[in-house]
């Protein structure tokens, strides 16, 4: 397949396509794309998944990093009218820029590396204003992470600040012989569907922080952690007894909910 396309692949872009048809269409369903459905891909890789998304949607706009790979880009997409490329580091690009290519709310569908996995999904849910659905493709161990409980070992800091806003589920396991070249793991695609009145919250930006902050030495209690925090010691110990919350308990233990709360008496 590599020889048949061309593709000269770039290991520092985390590079591995998916050519097969049936999973593409899959993925293309899992997104719940309709013909009024605007989409923004990341990652266009071949174009293959683009071009699947461009026949169902009201249009796609794709971002692409490596410029390589614009002749191949160019040869899958060349019938498809309502597709744009897009050839920059999305990671780099302005929120406002990005948005402003929709009129409205619109789905991400992404296949992403895993170096930036993390940091795309904070930038979306952290600075998007119009993203409605995020379909992405992450290593398998990320996607049992991103949809873990607390008081789990996968629970973590990406875990509390997605569930705050947002319902995730993993929709399908991806095995690694369906990517070229093949990863050296499984993979899965998480659904996002964002809920921003989920759970009472002042201020997603202080959640954010005190989340993070609250995983930062996960072997240390809640409270140490917080200490980080621009909060003085009177105010935290306040909210711990409001909440009836364990002085000793750990980051891990606290759903998302019970962070938006403590976040909301802390921050007051």
């Amino acid at each position: 397949m590599k020889e048949k396309l061309n593709i000269k692949f770039n290991k520092s872009f985390g590079q591995n396509f998916i050519f097969d048809t049936n999973l593409l269409k899959a993925i293309v369903n899992d997104a719940e794309v309709s013909g009024t459905t605007d989409v923004l891909e990341i990652g266009t890789g071949a174009g293959t998944l683009t071009k699947e998304l461009a026949l169902k949607a009201n249009k796609v706009i794709s971002y692409e990093i490596d410029t390589n790979l614009k002749p191949t880009i160019e040869n899958n997409l060349e019938d498809i009218k309502n597709a744009t490329v897009v050839f920059k580091d999305i990671l780099k690009e302005d929120m406002q820029t990005i948005e402003n290519s929709f009129d409205g709310n619109y789905v991400m569908v992404a296949n992403l590396p895993y170096y930036i996995t993390t940091p795309i999904i904070f930038k979306f849910i952290e600075n998007a204003t119009k993203l409605k659905t995020m379909v992405i493709m992450v290593q398998k161990e990320v996607a049992l992470r991103i949809c873990a409980k607390e008081n789990t070992a996968d629970y973590g800091a990406i875990t509390a600040v997605i569930n705050a806003i947002a319902n995730t589920k993993i929709t399908r396991i991806v095995k690694r012989n369906m990517f070229v070249p093949a990863p050296n793991v499984d993979s899965a695609i998480v659904k996002i569907d964002f809920d921003k009145n989920k759970y009472q919250i002042n201020s997603f930006e202080n959640l954010s922080k005190l989340i993070k902050c609250a995983f930062h030495m996960r072997r240390k209690t809640l409270i140490n952690n917080l200490k980080m925090l621009n909060v003085s010691k009177e105010k935290i110990e306040e909210a711990f007894n409001t909440l009836n919350l364990n002085p000793n308990v750990r980051g891990e233990a606290l759903s998302s909910k019970q962070f938006a709360e403590l976040s909301n008496l802390m921050f007051d």
